[in-house]
């Protein structure tokens, strides 16, 4: 497999990033006060103010994303929103661990449960599987993170959405650049350009980073490319071309520890992992294309078209003995996945029953095809070949959604979908005791909604909404069996029942509440049936509950003076007897009902305070972050304690009539806290815990200049 190198674009961007701040410096947009409220798409798919919405969804803008914060992870940004929880497992192998409400903690690689979007672009695979690394977050506008009984509408998931959408390059054309450089060898840097020519608007963007690690056997690498045109047809047509890409080489994966190893030494790694040399490489491009057309009655039109390729190849620590089996995939996964999808969606005004309304249609196919191969793992050098299969995945859906103004004070929601993901396997490889495991298996659901809002004045807004949600296995979790070959099609999607109530408040021009008490209900919950040497089975296990509280809160308390405040509560639990495999293939386990589901914290708080001077360009930011225990295992015997950081913002700008710099220092974990950041749940070697680093500096400078 060949991934993508980019010196091309390293050359160019780095030239252009030093004769940039050879001059100038970023200027950091300001989001609006409190008291302005948020337009948002994700909830209906169409701008709409949230104080109107009868769901959670939550708008983080630009300088929430960029100011102080190197721009490498997701994890820096989105633990503001209440009911997410985004634990950065500093492994580049394995992606973010990203959860909403609970939903999505199992997943040991990639984002699970949630649908990720870039500019309406699917980010997520049509199997419902999704990675973090594409998203370009020095070039984002905002993003929008929807929970609740609406997030089903977009398919394939169970607890939400998280749409990030692309910046609009200015009116006149600017460039800026972002460089840091801190603690462990990492390095970051970035440089885009943007502007409007006639009908044409665009901006783009190069990135790269570097880290040696933390931990040792942990050296990682990334660039980034990302570029949006958009092209204005006439005052009603516009198209958008999106493309973006991502190289990342053979970054080490240093493994979990067992908790023996981890208090011998955190930074260290387990044996295996340099037996193994586990690693993993991949390669991702895409392009999307849309069309929105604006009509003379008020209805809209929007069609877009996507593809993109991926490529993967992973290094497990398996042991030699264990993949010399006939039976065995190897410890060496080499995929190539080619992928896209198409969507349409129209909207107009309509009357119901005399009161106005607005109907939603919409329409979505996505597919993905993936040669899957698999080698043995001989320390380190790819060996004979293991598994041979052909794998594709077709999701097909239809929505309708209709908003109903049902007096000045009432409005109601009524929404449903049909989804169908067809799974479809072809096996090549035949052996002594493997036979041909070619098969296929069809989920299918609907998935309705509703919801009500009631405006008890012009700046608070009470609803609540009721759904079903719809979620499949992914490839990955169905790849193996914990006994026998082939795929495990005998697991059933998980189906689940949700409900919120919840309050929107907007108090005078410099305060802004949110709150919400929420339900989802599971039965055939998929959990890890077994999780060793690299692979990982799944089973259904009956019912499960997550229920809790979600807060924020946001406030400019004096002149300069900012605080922000989000607190979520989850109760997660099993509701039903289960077991599973552990350790010894055969040996199982007895899982009470009544547990506590594994990688959910009950309680998980996040606050803020920053201090702007405006006369001196003085910036100073506190972050403070609790964090209660974490189950590891589904027998509730294995958890990582809870923890509370501090993290420190220093910063400087400076600025012209076009031009900008600012200067950060960034001090994460002040009091050199030792804690575990996150946990590999159910892990059969017993290999559950991820350490965190300890004091960390990082230390930027962002600069733009406009023409």
């Amino acid at each position: 497999m060949q991934f993508i190198h980019y010196g091309w674009y390293r050359v160019a961007a780095s030239m252009s990033c030093c004769a940039l701040l050879s001059c100038a410096q970023t200027a950091l947009a300001e989001e609006p006060a409190p008291g302005a409220d948020a337009v948002v798409v994700s909830a209906t798919r169409r701008d709409q103010p949230s104080l109107l919405l009868p769901a959670a969804v939550d708008r983080l803008y630009s300088d929430e994303i960029r100011f102080g914060r190197p721009q490498i992870n997701l994890s820096e940004s989105i633990g503001r929103v209440p009911g997410i929880v985004v634990q950065n497992r500093n492994n580049y192998t394995q992606d973010l661990q990203v959860h909403s409400r609970g939903v999505g903690a199992r997943s040991t690689f990639g984002i699970r449960g949630l649908r990720l979007y870039q500019d309406g672009i699917p980010a997520s695979m049509p199997d419902g599987q999704g990675q973090a690394s594409s998203f370009d977050l020095g070039s984002a506008e905002r993003i929008e993170v929807l929970r609740g009984a609406l997030a089903p509408l977009y398919g394939n998931s169970g607890g939400g959405v998280i749409n990030i959408i692309t910046e609009d390059g200015p009116a006149k054309p600017e460039v800026r650049g972002d460089m840091w450089a801190g603690s462990f060898g990492t390095r970051r840097w970035l440089t885009k350009a943007g502007g409007e020519s006639g009908p044409f608007n665009y901006t783009a963007s190069l990135g790269d980073f570097w880290t040696d690690g933390w931990r040792e056997h942990s050296a990682a690498s990334r660039q980034q490319v990302n570029a949006k045109v958009r092209y204005a047809l006439n005052a009603d047509t516009g198209i958008t071309l999106l493309l973006n890409s991502v190289n990342q080489p053979e970054s080490q994966d240093p493994l979990g520890m067992t908790r023996s190893t981890m208090n011998t030494n955190r930074r260290s790694v387990e044996t295996v992992a340099n037996t193994y040399n586990t690693r993993k490489g991949l390669g991702q491009d895409q392009a999307g294309l849309s069309l929105s057309r604006a009509m003379d009655d008020g209805a809209s039109l929007v069609a877009s078209a996507y593809a993109g390729r991926r490529n993967v190849r992973q290094y497990l620590s398996i042991p030699y003995s264990t993949q010399s089996s006939n039976t065995h995939g190897g410890g060496v996964v080499d995929l190539g996945r080619d992928f896209g999808g198409a969507s349409l969606r129209y909207a107009r005004p309509v009357s119901v029953a005399g009161l106005p309304s607005t109907l939603t249609l919409g329409t979505e196919i996505e597919g993905q095809r993936e040669r899957r191969t698999g080698y043995m793992n001989v320390y380190g050098v790819q060996g004979s070949l293991k598994r041979d299969e052909d794998d594709s995945v077709v999701s097909t859906g239809a929505y309708a959604l209709i908003e109903t103004e049902l007096s000045q004070q009432w409005l109601a929601t009524l929404g449903g979908r049909t989804s169908r993901v067809a799974f479809t396997t072809e096996d090549f490889f035949i052996a002594t005791g493997n036979s041909d495991d070619s098969g296929k298996r069809n989920y299918s659901a609907f998935t309705p909604s509703a919801g009500l809002l009631y405006r008890a004045s012009p700046t608070v807004s009470v609803y609540g909404n009721l759904g079903r949600g719809f979620e499949t296995p992914t490839f990955a979790e169905l790849a193996y069996q914990t006994s026998g070959t082939g795929l495990n099609f005998a697991l059933k999607p998980a189906q689940s029942l949700l409900a919120e109530t919840g309050i929107k408040a907007r108090l005078g021009e410099n305060l802004r509440i949110n709150a919400a008490l929420f339900q989802n209900d599971t039965r055939d919950e998929i959990v890890i049936e077994s999780n060793s040497g690299g692979r990982a089975t799944y089973k259904n296990a009956g019912r499960a509950r997550r229920q809790g509280v979600e807060f924020s809160a946001e406030a400019r308390l004096l002149r300069g003076l900012d605080a922000y405040l989000a607190w979520t509560w989850v109760d997660a639990r099993f509701r039903d007897d289960f077991t599973s495999v552990r350790n010894t293939p055969g040996v199982a386990v007895s899982i009470n009902a009544g547990n506590r589901i594994p990688g959910i914290a009950r309680g998980n708080l996040y606050g803020e305070l920053r201090w702007r001077d405006r006369v001196s360009g003085f910036s100073a930011t506190l972050e403070m972050q609790r964090k209660e225990q974490v189950m590891a295992s589904d027998d509730n015997t294995e958890s990582a304690d809870g923890y509370t950081l501090a993290n420190l913002v220093l910063g400087f700008s400076q600025g012209g009539s076009n031009w900008r710099i600012s200067e950060f220092m960034r001090i994460d974990n002040l009091a050199d806290k030792q804690y575990i950041g996150s946990v590999i749940v159910n892990d059969g070697n017993l290999r559950f815990f991820e350490p965190s680093p300890g004091r960390s500096v990082m230390l930027g400078v962002q600069a733009s200049l406009s023409f």
